[in-house]
């Protein structure tokens, strides 16, 4: 994967780092923590500069959470507390959680955006409550944005100071990056098989 990932940001450049950054938001297949050390990886090479980098991974970023926050603002909370009844076993959601947090999030409002962008998996799903709860869209923007910015900027100087350990670096990628993967599909598969045991601790 390492390669792979290398070999796509040096053909496409920035728009392809921009790209697999939005991705990552929407659906993570590859997460920011391998997109952005390899690319901050390649411009130490010489073939991109880390400044734009770093900017193209944050457009691709806030890009990506958009269409989070305008599903939570489309859906609102009754909505996806019905969706949740019908299909939660599924999403693995049930209308409590829903609430909960709704609930959470109006509680910490602004902050809750600012450092959900600085942890993983939180990052993507941040966006939805922050959209239910009507948050103005510009202060959405500004807190997405500065977060974001702060992540990636770690994440590019984290592979930019890493550049003369390319062997090291492709070590540690590939069999995170499979952890990663096989991780999220795990959890998947527990919540699901665990939905009918959580949902009688609910009532």
């Amino acid at each position: 994967m390492f390669d792979s990932i290398v070999g796509m940001i040096e053909q496409s450049g920035y728009l392809g780092i921009l790209f697999l950054m939005l991705l990552e938001n929407i659906f993570p297949p590859i997460p920011s923590e391998v997109i952005m050390p390899l690319a901050g990886f390649t411009a130490a090479r010489g073939d991109l500069n880390i400044y734009l980098v770093v900017v193209s991974g944050t457009l691709g970023s806030v890009l990506g959470a958009l269409p989070w926050y305008y599903a939570g603002a489309k859906l609102g909370e009754a909505r996806l507390r019905r969706l949740a009844e019908r299909h939660g076993r599924w999403l693995t959601l049930s209308s409590d959680d829903v609430t909960e947090a709704s609930h959470w999030f109006r509680s910490h409002g602004a902050k809750a955006v600012f450092f959900g962008r600085l942890v993983p998996a939180i990052r993507t799903l941040i966006s939805v409550p922050a959209g239910i709860a009507r948050m103005p869209f510009w202060a959405f923007l500004a807190y997405t944005v500065v977060g974001s910015l702060i992540w990636t900027s770690i994440l590019a100087l984290a592979g930019y100071l890493l550049h003369a350990e390319y062997k090291r670096v492709a070590e540690y990628v590939d069999p995170v990056s499979t952890a990663v993967v096989v991780g999220v599909v795990l959890i998947y598969l527990y919540r699901l098989l665990t939905w009918d045991r959580r949902k009688g601790s609910d009532r």
